[in-house]
């Protein structure tokens, strides 16, 4: 009998999502990490490897904020650096984390900020 850990099962979800989900350089992939702590989220080119923009939970405005609004927040303020960049549509990669809670304020905070999702 296998004894799978969160962290596991967690890995294994993700891979099974990035083998579906690729960023280009017109729609690059939104890649989230969310701690107990927080979140941090990257904008990045699968296609050249390189990350556009990136926001983290400890950037000095966000370390004080409750935790959804941090998470909602976190994203209008990846949205403005993405559109900075040129940037208009992205593909969300939610990194093996259920579309619930935090992760999903994230995705709706990308969306006020204007970015397609």
């Amino acid at each position: 009998m296998s004894s799978a850990t969160r962290s596991s099962g967690r890995l294994r979800r993700r891979r099974r999502v990035r083998a579906k989900v690729i960023g280009t350089a017109a729609r690059p992939r939104v890649s989230v990490f969310r701690s107990n702590r927080g979140i941090s989220a990257q904008l990045i080119d699968d296609g050249s490897g390189h990350t556009l923009a990136a926001v983290s939970w400890t950037e000095t405005p966000m370390r004080s904020l409750p935790p959804m609004e941090q998470a909602g927040k976190l994203g209008q303020s990846l949205a403005e650096r993405a559109k900075a960049a040129g940037v208009d549509a992205v593909v969300f990669d939610r990194g093996g984390y259920r579309y619930h809670g935090r992760v999903k304020a994230f995705a709706e905070g990308l969306r006020e900020g204007g970015l397609s999702v």
